[in-house]
């Protein structure tokens, strides 16, 4: 194992989005069930494309989403995969290294309870994973590429994901 702190892998950021499809009491709800996991104040997201099957507009708020980052992104990460047991299958991993997965239900987090006047929402939780370095790639002045041997791979996070949250994952 190399020990160069450039190749370390770390969490970029955690984004936890509950989408409802509908405006209303039940958009409501949906922010006050992501206010209470994450302790911390959701935005909303906006309809990009008109869908008449699902009775969407454009321009209409359709869900919440929340991003984490550093320690509070470790922290619910941890209590998310304890919701899933600590498994995630395989497919869950883009190419670039990236993972996510979906809970069906707030109530299964700990100290969650079924509340009535709420109702149950599930969420999707997406990760993106970073090395050192990787500013070139978002910073103003003289924006690079991330070379093709910096980039994280699937199955180095994989490998970071098993040995930091003892997940298990699923061919």
């Amino acid at each position: 194992m190399e020990n160069n702190p450039m190749r370390k892998i770390k969490i970029k950021k955690v984004t936890v989005n509950i989408g409802v499809g509908e405006g209303g009491e039940r958009l409501r709800k949906a922010e006050k069930v992501i206010e209470m996991l994450t302790n911390q104040k959701p935005v909303q997201t906006i309809a990009k494309v008109t869908n008449r099957d699902l009775g969407i507009r454009k321009g209409m708020p359709i869900g919440y989403k929340v991003t984490l980052r550093k320690d509070k992104a470790i922290e619910f990460l941890k209590k998310a995969l304890w919701v899933r047991d600590n498994k995630i299958p395989a497919w869950s991993f883009d190419e670039e290294g990236n993972f996510s997965f979906g809970i069906s239900e707030h109530t299964d987090f700990e100290g969650m309870k079924y509340d009535p006047e709420i109702g149950i929402f599930g969420m999707d939780v997406c990760v993106i994973l970073e090395r050192n370095g990787y500013r070139i790639k978002e910073r103003r002045l003289k924006k690079g590429k991330i070379p093709h041997n910096h980039r994280i791979k699937r199955e180095e996070a994989i490998e970071f994901v098993k040995k930091e949250f003892n997940v298990e994952v699923i061919e």
